[in-house]
């Protein structure tokens, strides 16, 4: 079942958008069809890339590759590609400090400074959100449909912790849902 839930964030990730401009994302969850037809509308070019597919990211003392070149690889971005908007939903509730940190610098190194991120994140990390697969409808609406299983990994973090591993993005505005989760958007520190 899809449900439509409203957004209150989302309207700020668009209300800059040039039209005459080619916009690039990243999204960071599977391809579903009503962002990929809401994308359509713009001259756009989207990069999928499904980590919650790899969940759950774990780091094995005798793991030969690094964590940085493991997650390089799952992610593939295009070499010095830049994106304007990164959707990462609720990822940052399935890695722990260590993902976080390495997310965090590979997507930086792919981002300008008018880039913006949008995501959710458990407002108490002791009480686990549903989880879910979202998709963009409209610029202020989304697609939510409950996931068939529970995603492996669940290692919430509170929003104080994330402003802390977050170090390099700055909190814009944050919005409490009715469900507990934490709506947000991040902007790269200048």
């Amino acid at each position: 079942m899809i449900e439509m839930q409203s957004s209150q964030l989302l309207p700020s990730l668009f209300e800059y958008v040039d039209e005459d401009r080619r916009l690039t994302v990243l999204h960071l969850g599977p391809a579903l069809p009503e962002t990929v037809e809401f994308f359509s509308r713009y001259r756009s070019k989207l990069y999928f890339c499904d980590l919650f597919a790899e969940l759950p990211l774990t780091l094995e003392e005798d793991d030969e590759v690094p964590l940085r070149e493991r997650l390089t690889a799952l992610l593939d971005l295009p070499t010095g590609m830049r994106f304007d908007l990164c959707l990462i939903w609720d990822l940052l509730n399935f890695l722990d400090a260590q993902w976080l940190a390495e997310l965090q610098d590979i997507l930086r190194s792919h981002l300008h400074p008018a880039s913006m991120v949008h995501g959710f994140a458990a407002h108490n990390p002791r009480i686990r959100p549903a989880d879910r697969l979202y998709a963009i409808r409209e610029n202020n609406q989304l697609a939510v449909r409950e996931r068939p299983a529970p995603l492996p990994g669940y290692v919430a973090h509170g929003q104080g912790s994330l402003k802390k591993l977050l170090s390099q993005f700055e909190f814009g505005r944050t919005v409490l849902l009715p469900d507990k989760r934490l709506e947000f958007l991040l902007s790269v520190k200048r």
